[in-house]
């Protein structure tokens, strides 16, 4: 049994054998392979691309489907707890697919089943098969991982999608090109991990100068269900906007444009025919994807969620200083784990000061 929770969790090998995997399983497909068994699907906030992608890999290798796509039809609107939610929910199922806005419940929810679980986004936290089926479409239209020189733009402060994809590219000897407003740039924990690992990144406000530079440009929305202040999604909102003619001729033949969707306004719809985009076959390629994550968490063995060289402590009270924490919302041990840099929170990763 293997839980798919964070990137942070795999090693280099295990992030290559599902891709692997996934492309088998794109080229010959099996309908048997997980037949008799079923998936809980447990959405607690709304998605489109990670909720369908998710059900139709389901059924694409023979397992069934149930559970909900709001939690405004459950027993949560009477005041269960998601630790209940998730016991119940077990009884019934094989295996757990769960998003979350509250960040490290992904983690929590671990402690709790003795299923399997997937995370499917839990808050600003984690978003693991996102950031699979990006390296799998890096690798697949660029030809390899490693080596990569990779822009985020946008919302890199919140955007789940970049922290996680910026943590699994460390594995390949990547340069970063970090693009956003002062406000909203990506988080000071991530740029100490990356000098600890001496891997090289650079700290941009626009993306102009950069583009015959790298080999993937990853665009991202500002969310504005990420902010607590109107005024400061008011200020970023709209900051970042390409369209053909910003692109063409300007960046490598073989550049690619990527996007986690949903976007808003940051990507012209001239640009959808342009031989760089593939922000659209990216999330296509999320089905074979998670097919290879169902498959090798039923049949495999499950992680070591956090890596030997990670001292974990435990205390009696709670201790992270993430308000969104799920330590400040369900009863848990309040672990933390400790790195040579810094404290951080067992569940959402965040330093803890």
């Amino acid at each position: 049994m293997k839980n798919f929770i964070s990137i942070k969790d795999l090693k280099r090998e295990e992030i290559i054998e599902v891709l692997d995997l996934a492309e088998k399983l794109l080229k010959n497909p099996d309908s048997n392979l997980l037949e008799g068994k079923i998936v809980g699907s447990l959405f607690f906030e709304p998605s489109t691309r990670t909720r369908l992608s998710f059900t139709s890999a389901a059924y694409r290798v023979g397992a069934k489907v149930l559970g909900f796509e709001s939690p405004d039809a459950t027993s949560l609107k009477k005041g269960e707890s998601l630790r209940d939610t998730i016991k119940m929910v077990e009884a019934y199922s094989d295996i757990i697919v769960m998003r979350h806005k509250i960040e490290g419940a992904a983690r929590f929810a671990t402690a709790v089943s003795t299923h399997p679980v997937i995370n499917a986004g839990d808050g600003a936290n984690e978003h693991p098969s996102q950031t699979l089926l990006d390296l799998f479409t890096i690798r697949k239209e660029i030809g390899r991982l490693d080596n990569i020189k990779i822009a985020f733009v946008g919302d890199l402060k919140y955007g789940r999608t970049v922290h996680s994809l910026a943590k699994a590219l460390e594995l390949f000897d990547p340069e970063f090109y970090f693009v956003a407003p002062e406000s909203i740039q990506i988080p000071d924990h991530i740029l100490k991990e990356l000098d600890d690992l001496n891997i090289k990144y650079h700290i941009h406000s626009t993306y102009e100068p950069i583009l015959n530079e790298i080999d993937v440009l990853y665009m991202t929305r500002i969310q504005r269900e990420r902010f607590d202040d109107p005024e400061e999604y008011k200020k970023v909102s709209g900051v970042y906007k390409i369209s053909k003619k910003d692109i063409e001729g300007k960046c490598k033949e073989h550049m690619i444009i990527l996007h986690p969707l949903p976007r808003v306004d940051e990507i012209d719809i001239d640009l959808d025919d342009c031989k760089h985009s593939l922000y659209f076959k990216q999330a296509a390629n999320g089905v074979p994807v998670r097919e290879a994550m169902y498959v090798l968490a039923l049949a495999g063995s499950k992680l070591d969620i956090i890596k030997e060289k990670d001292k974990i402590t435990t205390n009696d009270v709670v201790v992270c200083q993430n308000p969104k924490c799920v330590t400040h919302f369900e009863r848990t041990e309040n672990k933390m784990i400790e790195k040579k840099y810094g404290r951080y929170c067992y569940y959402c990763g965040k330093e803890i000061k």
